[in-house]
């Protein structure tokens, strides 16, 4: 399915007054440094065209969740000073997204300079999709333009609202981001690997369902893979697990068992793992096999090994996958033509004492080089944004992907087949542009 919205490249925006919505919720250091620009990089193709055409912009945007317009930790003033860098021009950071001072900065704009608003959420009126605030951040500008695709699944003011009031229209990112998610999950190459993290079955249920409808292989992993192990009679110890998911856990695996009685398809939990007390950097670490219980036989031989070698304990915690689930997991994805991925398979934040990997990350960096063509194959590869895409930003190997996404609940919601707000709220390709 091609996309369907009008673009900027198909609406004659020369010389126009432009309020670009983008997604610039950064990480940002204690000194108010950018730790990791990614999502700001991924917007520069479309404020290039707009300044090629000769446009004036005003660009908004919000940052983590302030408790107000005195929370100055969460101000986009370094975004600003670093978006000028990228750009290579100057970028005006007014105080405010709206009043006084936004309507004097917007109205002083000359073709090609570029302003960008303070936090939208400094604001409680953003977040319920207010509709006179709408129509103040409206007022700025006279046409509006939607590329913050990692904001796209709210309904916000700043993406919804303000399109009652202005000709809207899709950012280069937005039409990329959704026609290329879009296209894998509707004709992928097969076959096909999903691998899926995160924390709550819940929130993560309709894409579980959507990939067992259409890949060859689902692989569940993160902390998610607890409840699953918890509801398969596995001891997790102390491990996050969210027992009211407990049902839900069995359905899916009911579901998935189903379709592999069918046709050719895999269900893959976790059989091993890495155990500690704590998520330190100085935490002593084992491996927990309890499918095969191999590793408990090799580390106690000539001994027999004791039950509890194989479990884990009441005090531990599964914090990644073991060697066993990491070469089943990268081996199934060289077998892939197409993998997408959504969640490391371990606690990839702990810092690694010895070498470049963190004591729990071995697991998600296994990964990474199977799908990075390190052993061989290089599968197409669909990065679901998030802590994940952040990971690999770190990293430096972006590029190594073929695509990352720049949305985390967005890209989750596209391929779970739901619609974002904030893209059907744009002009379609056959509308004339007229705000009714």
């Amino acid at each position: 399915m091609s996309f369907n919205k009008k673009t900027i490249s198909e609406y004659d925006i020369t010389n126009k007054t432009v309020l670009v919505r983008v997604d610039y919720n950064v990480p940002l250091s204690d000194s108010g440094e950018i730790r990791d620009d990614y999502r700001i990089k991924q917007s520069i193709p479309t404020l290039n065209y707009l300044i090629e055409k000769n446009c004036k912009l005003i660009l908004c945007a919000h940052l983590g969740r302030p408790s107000g317009p005195g929370d100055t930790k969460y101000s986009l003033a370094p975004v600003a000073k670093h978006l000028s860098q990228l750009l290579g021009r100057e970028v005006v950071f007014v105080n405010d997204c709206v009043g006084e001072a936004a309507q004097n900065a917007a109205k002083s704009l000359q073709n090609g300079q570029v302003i960008l608003l303070e936090n939208l959420r400094f604001h409680p009126e953003e977040a319920d999709n207010d509709e006179a605030f709408s129509k103040q951040l409206a007022s700025l500008a006279e046409v509006f333009v939607q590329d913050g695709f990692g904001v796209s699944h709210e309904t916000r003011a700043s993406t919804v609202g303000v399109t009652h009031f202005l000709p809207s229209l899709a950012g280069l990112l937005l039409e990329k981001e959704v026609d290329t998610i879009t296209s894998v999950m509707e004709n992928p190459k097969k076959p096909l690997t999903a691998i899926v993290g995160g924390a709550k079955i819940a929130d993560k249920i309709d894409i579980l369902k959507r990939f067992i409808d259409i890949a060859d292989a689902l692989i569940v992993a993160g902390a998610m893979a607890n409840t699953f192990l918890l509801a398969k009679g596995i001891k997790i110890g102390k491990s996050l697990a969210d027992k009211d998911d407990l049902q839900l856990a069995k359905d899916i695996m009911e579901t998935a068992a189903a379709k592999a009685t069918q046709s050719q398809f895999v269900f893959y939990l976790p059989q091993d793992c890495v155990v500690a007390k704590t998520k330190d950097s100085n935490a002593q670490t084992r491996i927990v096999d309890w499918s095969a219980h191999i590793i408990a036989e090799i580390e106690a031989y000539p001994k027999i090994p004791t039950a509890e070698s194989a479990q884990v304990a009441d005090d531990e915690e599964i914090l990644d996958i073991g060697p066993f689930s990491g070469a089943f997991v990268s081996g199934l994805s060289q077998l892939s033509s197409t993998v997408v991925w959504n969640g490391t398979l371990g606690v990839t934040e702990t810092p690694a004492l010895q070498g470049p990997v963190g004591p729990f990350a071995h697991g998600t960096e296994l990964l990474v080089g199977a799908l990075t063509g390190q052993f061989g194959h290089k599968p197409y590869t669909l990065v679901g944004g998030g802590d994940t895409a952040g990971y690999i930003s770190t990293l430096g190997l972006v590029d190594k992907f073929s695509h990352v996404s720049t949305g985390g609940g967005a890209s989750l919601d596209l391929m779970s087949g739901h619609s974002l707000p904030g893209v059907e709220a744009l002009l379609n390709k056959d509308a004339a542009g007229v705000v009714q």
